[in-house]
């Protein structure tokens, strides 16, 4: 189990999820790197990162590179990532933004049993023989393992009825 400090409302599960038996074998395609060294300089969200100007890129591992074929450079992208430094025996947790504790699945939080996250960023340049995505801001520790990259396409990805953010 985590041994980081929990806070008043936080509850942990009384198993470390880390240590089951895996249900599926994921393999890091690559890493992020950003600007962010620890998790005191790290910031919440990708709106916090982009106001601070937290630019990064997307690293790619050679055997992954072709999948870049097709991607060009003011493509929206969805990033998939491993928060490998997040606690994940957390159910419960008592972020300091709420009133009162919630569970994790109705949180942000990267503290969660599988800590998968998920961003929405802007491709503002691509280096293919590199396998480097330059992208306008992250919201993670620099080197997180990426697991995926997926286009964002609008007319798959909102619900029905759904607006899109301006």
């Amino acid at each position: 189990m985590s041994g980081k400090k929990v806070r008043p409302g936080d509850q942990r599960l009384p198993f470390d999820p880390a240590a089951a038996v895996p249900d599926a074998g994921l393999v890091f395609i690559g890493r992020i790197r950003s600007p962010w060294p620890d998790l005191d300089a790290c910031p919440k969200n990708l709106r916090e990162a982009r106001e601070r100007g937290g630019g990064g890129a997307v690293e790619l591992d050679p055997p992954w590179r072709p999948g870049l074929q097709g991607l060009q450079a003011g493509a929206t992208l969805l990033l998939l990532y491993w928060m490998d430094r997040a606690p994940r025996d957390l159910i419960v947790q008592a972020p300091a933004h709420r009133p009162a504790p919630a569970g994790t699945f109705a949180l942000r939080s990267p503290a969660r049993p599988n800590p998968i996250a998920l961003a929405a960023v802007r491709l503002l340049d691509i280096d293919m023989p590199a396998g480097r995505l330059h992208i306008d801001a992250i919201d993670c520790l620099d080197g997180t393992p990426l697991l995926d990259i997926k286009p964002w396409l609008p007319g798959v990805d909102l619900p029905s009825g759904a607006q899109s953010p301006a």
